[in-house]
């Protein structure tokens, strides 16, 4: 269970950083803001997050009015798939520009990075 949000920070910054909390959940964001996933397929996506920290991280996300469970046209009608909220949808350009920075510089950082969205069904992720 998480703690519940203050109500008082020193700066902008620091509310949307403790409201965005992490790892995690910028990655799942960034999965969201290109297409809805179902939970399997976020799953896939994300093979070192366990189940328990998959859950409650769209759990707070959902809290937070940043993801909703719905029915969608894109993906199966039988079982929901997760989808970004109009205020988690304004979350997109800056998602995108960490995708861009991360594209750009990883390679002056000897890393690679791949495009698991890409592998799950021939879309890129953060494009």
């Amino acid at each position: 269970m998480t703690k519940p949000l203050a109500t008082r920070f020193n700066c902008p910054t620091e509310f949307a950083l403790t409201v965005l909390g992490g790892k995690w959940k910028t990655i799942i964001l960034a999965y969201l803001s290109e297409r809805p996933c179902h939970y399997s397929e976020l799953r896939q996506l994300l093979p070192a997050l366990s189940d328990k920290v998959l859950t409650e991280r769209l759990k707070d996300m959902q809290r937070s009015g940043l993801v909703a469970r719905a029915k969608t046209a894109s993906v199966s009608k039988s079982r929901p798939a997760y989808v970004l909220t109009p205020r988690g949808a304004t979350l997109r350009p800056i998602l995108t520009d960490l995708y861009t920075w991360g594209s750009k510089h990883s390679d002056s950082f000897g890393v690679h990075v791949g495009n698991p969205l890409q592998k799950l069904d021939g879309t890129d992720c953060g494009t």
